[in-house]
């Protein structure tokens, strides 16, 4: 056969099909060159990995040295295969390539970009990311389910941790603190799956928090009062709602002359203060065994004499160390937790308490939450992909078998939205003062009446 060993594309002009069947070939032929670089770059990367061998895997070189010697040997390959390629496509391969065996390949771009705030590979030809709290399908893709699995031993073998048919899913964090979760099959059925959630290069201070319209400038010094004024302060809200970024500006409230433990399941929060000792949870080996827990750091943390207490997340039976550890001379203590809404807060710390195992009555239980817990600090993301606070609230006591709560700050929600379907409202006060404003005076820190009038109020 006269066309047998020829592309579709140099077939269709010899065979002479006119003007448009050229205009067909020329598409065609440009649809063939991206295949023909991707067998290169594929054929490439292999030859690499044959010169370099376990250079590639030595901890003692730098990330910037490994580049280097990557590109360099890269340029040599090239040079010897005689690739007929522009001067730019070679470019193109040798970036890739050193994004895959330095970097995270196609997910590098998205991890450079400071607008980028989460990275989701549903699979390894479907990545989206995050800009503005709006989803966005990128195109971008992994060669294979082998490359994206790659990708993610990589991640996870870095930080000490494991992935494979005995553990199919794990929680780790890059270099930079930011949070990775990945499963793989045959828990994901479509093949491996990654989720990175990324945090500011610089941690977001109040005033950032202020121009994002998360908080106001009244709040932000109340909140600053409190956290000085040693009140227990839960953060609540759902996932990806802003927890541990306002957790991380309300432990920058924390005076430099206290000692603070930090304990999270991957550590993210990026203190400033000089006096901080951070514990991470331990996950099991291979055999099952050595897990450290995060009650069981909550406990050694109880033995290192903190004045502040910081736990990323309550989600077991730690909840109850806690509690105690606030009601028994370790005021000032933060955490987070998974909540709808405040009063929703208090159920699910109750239910998590419950899972440390102590036979307790529920009213006891309660009456633990309700003497500890002094502040509810609620946050949401918002329909139109803002992160903002909408509930600042005090927990009062109790009331029969019911733990009393007032909002002393909320949404504006009527405020509507703009043009662009931007909510306009802010947090306003509800005219309540909190009941602990005594015990902040107690320590010398004094919230004028006016932080807590409404709008319109007489002042």
């Amino acid at each position: 056969m006269s066309g047998e060993g020829k592309s579709l594309a140099d077939r269709l002009a010899h065979e002479g099909v006119g003007g448009n069947g050229k205009s067909l070939a020329d598409r065609l032929a440009k649809a063939e060159r991206p295949d023909r670089i991707a067998e290169t770059r594929a054929r490439i990367q292999n030859r690499l990995v044959e010169v370099l061998g376990p250079t590639l895997y030595d901890d003692d070189q730098s990330e910037p040295e490994l580049r280097e010697l990557v590109v360099k040997r890269l340029r040599e390959i090239l040079e010897e295969e005689d690739v007929p390629f522009s001067a730019q496509e070679k470019g193109q391969i040798i970036r890739q390539i050193g994004d895959s065996i330095v970097g995270f390949g196609p997910l590098e771009p998205f991890i450079r970009d400071p607008d980028v705030t989460e990275i989701m590979v549903n699979s390894a030809e479907t990545i989206y990311v995050e800009r503005a709290g709006k989803l966005y399908w990128t195109g971008a893709k992994f060669h294979d389910d082998r490359q994206l699995r790659w990708t993610i031993d990589k991640i996870v073998t870095k930080v000490g941790r494991r992935i494979d048919e005995a553990s199919p899913y794990v929680d780790a964090r890059l270099p930079d603190g930011s949070r990775v979760n990945a499963i793989i099959p045959p828990l994901a059925v479509d093949g491996p799956a990654l989720t990175i959630r990324k945090f500011a290069a610089d941690p977001y201070e109040t005033g950032d928090l202020v121009a994002f319209g998360t908080i106001s400038d009244d709040v932000a010094g109340f909140l600053e009062a409190c956290v000085r004024g040693r009140t227990n302060v839960l953060v609540s809200g759902g996932t990806g709602a802003g927890k541990t970024t306002t957790l991380n500006v309300l432990s920058s409230f924390i005076p430099h002359d206290e000692r603070i433990i930090t304990i999270e399941d991957a550590a993210e929060l990026k203190l400033q203060q000089p006096h901080v000792v951070r514990l991470e949870y331990r996950p099991p080996n291979i055999e099952g065994r050595g897990e450290v827990t995060i009650r069981d750091l909550v406990r050694n943390a109880l033995r290192m004499r903190p004045d502040r207490i910081v736990v990323g997340e309550v989600r077991g039976g730690e909840a109850l160390d806690m509690l105690q550890a606030m009601n028994t001379g370790h005021d000032g203590s933060i955490s987070t937790i998974h909540a709808n809404s405040p009063r929703d807060s208090l159920s699910r710390l109750e239910t998590v308490s419950m899972m440390a195992g102590m036979e307790l009555t529920v009213r006891a239980l309660r009456e633990q939450i309700a003497s500890a817990i002094d502040l509810i600090i609620h946050q949401a993301r918002l329909k139109d992909g803002s992160r903002r606070i909408t509930h600042i609230t005090e927990v009062v006591g109790m009331e029969g078998d019911v733990i009393t709560i007032q909002d002393i700050f909320l949404f504006d929600f009527r405020a509507g939205t703009d043009q662009e379907g931007r909510f306009v409202g802010g947090l306003r006060p509800t005219g309540l003062r909190p009941k602990f404003l005594e015990k902040l005076e107690d320590k010398g820190i004094r919230l004028g009446a006016a932080m807590f009038m409404p709008a319109g109020a007489a002042r």
